[in-house]
């Protein structure tokens, strides 16, 4: 699908509302740019670390060091 903006005198573009919409770009949304071959690139920057974000979630049942062990194929300590 193409969708055409105009490049303002201070640089800026506006992203189409549809294609806004498709991607959930939201006000605030840091966009990298770069360019690939003649092409301008925009790609939307993650704004949580998806590894930070699952932190903490897994309920293991059981402490780290048996968990571990487990893992090892080792005996828990008694």
């Amino acid at each position: 699908m193409s969708m055409k903006s105009v490049v303002s005198e201070k640089g800026q573009v506006t992203i189409p509302k549809a294609l806004r919409d498709r991607l959930g770009l939201v006000p605030g949304q840091v966009v990298d740019f770069s360019e690939d071959r003649g092409t301008l690139v925009g790609r939307k920057v993650a704004t949580v670390d998806p590894v930070a974000a699952s932190f903490g979630i897994v309920q293991l049942g059981r402490s780290t060091d048996a968990w571990m062990t487990g893992l090892r194929g080792e005996e828990e300590p008694v």
